[in-house]
């Protein structure tokens, strides 16, 4: 399958898919920050991206054998995410929606990429969408595209769907609506890993609401011990919240993916000085996480989101 980005991105234009702003970036730059910088591609270690780049030859190759399937074309677009090709990653993305226009994981992925490149509102269109077409619908098993320790699965399309729209609306500050739609995601939730995911971000809205007595009845589900395969940052921060768990002691050295849990962990201790009264401290955390360079993942996102309104 050709792809080159000029045709990808010229694709996704003329669909109208991408803002003014983000059209002009160029080169290894995949997005404008909300402070107005440029975002590069992550650099990988040599192994990683030869692994990553081998799997996506292989989704290519799959696709290019099975043009209409949608499973190969979401998996195009999904490897070339792991990559750092998030504005090649939406065009894929678009041209599913296309192809398979009711085919709800084409939404949801494009709204995933739209979260990483600033562009909340397209975001939650795009999942809001996706949420009317698997309403009623049986919830599937999400495959993993970097599988955990166990290879055992612990989301789902509709609970990434959830998860994803109450993002998209907490990084605009609409907690009202993220509590929404985490609440459900937490009611629904089918594993632990799944209820400390919306349970860490539900809290964090309803404190930013000011709905503290509510937040503590959500931190009341969570107890020490309980099995967690992936989502340990986010199960460690709720210990922290309840008073189980010091905050010298919330942070695990040598995790896998140490960027990605240090901007987790820094997030959720910034929101935590935050609602209790702790402007600086909390400017001060998230501001620190802006130096380092996970600038993809949902903590960087959400710690940015916050320094941008504050200017």
């Amino acid at each position: 399958m050709k792809r080159g980005l000029t045709i990808l991105i010229t694709a996704c234009l003329c669909a109208g898919q991408l803002s003014a702003q983000q059209a002009f970036v160029t080169g290894d730059v995949e997005a404008i920050s909300l402070l107005g910088d440029s975002l590069r591609r992550p650099v990988l270690p040599p192994a990683t991206e030869a692994r990553l780049r081998q799997q996506l030859a292989d989704a290519e190759t799959e696709l290019a054998s099975h043009p209409r399937s949608a499973d190969a074309a979401i998996w195009v677009g999904r490897r070339l995410g792991y990559l750092g090709h998030y504005r090649e990653a939406i065009a894929v993305f678009s041209r599913g929606v296309s192809e398979h226009p009711s085919d709800a994981r084409f939404y949801r992925h494009r709204g995933h990429r739209y979260i990483t490149v600033r562009r909340f509102e397209r975001a939650i269109d795009d999942l809001l969408y996706a949420v009317t077409l698997t309403r009623g619908k049986p919830d599937v098993v999400e495959p993993d595209g970097a599988p955990n320790a166990r290879n055992i699965p612990v989301s789902s399309l509709q609970s990434n769907i959830r998860y994803h729209l109450a993002l998209a609306y907490y990084l605009k500050a609409d907690f009202r609506n993220a509590a929404r739609w985490w609440g459900e995601d937490l009611r629904r939730a089918r594993n632990n890993d799944t209820k400390v995911a919306a349970g860490y971000w539900l809290y964090l809205s309803l404190r930013r609401m000011g709905q503290s007595g509510q937040a503590a009845e959500v931190l009341k589900q969570f107890r020490p011990g309980m099995e967690i395969i992936e989502n340990d940052a986010y199960y460690r921060m709720l210990l922290f919240f309840k008073g189980d768990l010091p905050r010298d002691s919330v942070a695990t050295p040598g995790d896998a993916d140490q960027a990605l849990q240090d901007a987790t962990v820094g997030y959720g201790l910034g929101a935590w000085d935050w609602v209790n009264g702790r402007r600086d401290a909390a400017m001060q955390t998230w501001r620190a996480i802006l130096e380092g360079g996970s600038w993809a993942s949902f903590g960087y996102i959400a710690a940015e989101a916050d320094v941008a309104r504050r200017r």
